[in-house]
């Protein structure tokens, strides 16, 4: 148990980037095309958190031309470059699957102070 202890604890995060759920956010990625290497951003709600540690990882909705993407980030992932706050949702639920069958301004979430 000790040598998975000490492989999680090697490749964890210092900081790991914070991100609650029902916050709007901003998830920068490296994306590896051939030679180049660049980053893609990708903004969304989460609307999920999962697991802990190295594993853990967060759900990213967004609606895109009327079509709802959802992408699932690890957050101790090298790809992850940073994850960025625009807005801070309040929420009282741990899962907002919810947000799935929702449209439009139905599917707005209101913003903590």
């Amino acid at each position: 148990m000790d040598i998975m202890k000490a492989f999680t604890q090697k490749h964890l995060k210092a900081e790991p980037p914070v991100a609650q759920v029902g916050d709007t956010v901003r998830v920068h990625i490296k994306v590896k095309e051939g030679a180049r290497e660049r980053i893609q951003v990708f903004e969304g709600t989460v609307i999920a958190k999962k697991h802990g540690g190295i594993e853990e990882s967060i759900t990213v909705r967004r609606v895109s031309y009327g079509i709802g993407v959802e992408k699932v980030f690890p957050i101790h992932a090298p790809s992850l470059d940073k994850i960025e706050l625009v807005r801070h949702g309040k929420v009282r639920r741990a899962k907002l699957y919810y947000l799935r069958n929702r449209v439009g301004k139905a599917a707005k979430l209101k913003e903590a102070l």
